[in-house]
């Protein structure tokens, strides 16, 4: 008799944790950055960035932000590739945004024109 297959879907907490992470370290922001980005404190972003607590979906706030930087990251990496020319475009100024999207995205308002922009552009891609 054959044992059924099991297969385990990923929990939605660690893996935009992960996801949060590692967009963190390939763009070079830094843990103050994060936090602000996020609405979390310097503390938690540090136990965040270590592994040792999850993002979680009941936190509504800071589980949409972490969704939008997420998106953020991807769309960004479509657009102009990841390392240096991401980062070089996050801290450079932006005439269309009005200044550098790193400056922009440290609000809620912000970060979503800044996705809606990178999205705008990656159609045109």
């Amino acid at each position: 008799m054959a044992l059924p297959l099991i297969t385990s879907t990923p929990l939605p907490g660690p893996t935009l944790t992960k996801a949060v992470a590692r967009a963190t370290a390939a763009l070079e922001i830094n843990q103050g950055e994060l936090g602000t980005i996020l609405g979390l404190s310097k503390a938690s972003i540090s136990r965040l960035i270590a592994g040792t607590i999850q993002l979680e979906p009941r936190r509504r706030k800071e589980w949409e932000m972490a969704i939008l930087f997420v998106r953020l990251f991807r769309s960004l990496d479509a657009v102009v590739g990841h390392g240096e020319p991401a980062h070089r475009w996050l801290r450079g100024p932006n005439l269309a945004i009005g200044r550098p999207p790193i400056e922009e995205i440290a609000s809620a308002e912000g970060l979503v024109r800044v996705v809606q922009y990178l999205d705008a552009i990656r159609g045109r891609v």
